[in-house]
């Protein structure tokens, strides 16, 4: 499962590039969150704070790691 964590930098580094259109930075931080492991929360909280992404993707990641907490945590 080496794969994972190259996988999870990418779609960070993919989700914090301001080069690259919104929709992209979109789809990263939402496939994030489908991953729903640990690691993915934490990159999720790290683009939550980046104060160089525009509010509406940082609002996103932070939904996203709630969701991903919800899965996560024993009912």
């Amino acid at each position: 499962m080496s794969e994972k964590p190259d996988e999870l930098k990418k779609l960070a580094e993919i989700a914090a590039d301001m080069k690259l259109p919104a929709d992209l930075r979109i789809k990263a931080i939402q496939q994030l969150g489908v991953i729903s492991t640990h690691d993915a929360l934490l990159a999720l909280l790290d683009l939550a704070a980046n104060e160089n992404l525009v509010t509406k993707e940082r609002d996103l990641a932070l939904k996203q790691a709630r969701e991903v907490i919800k899965k996560t945590s024993p009912q």
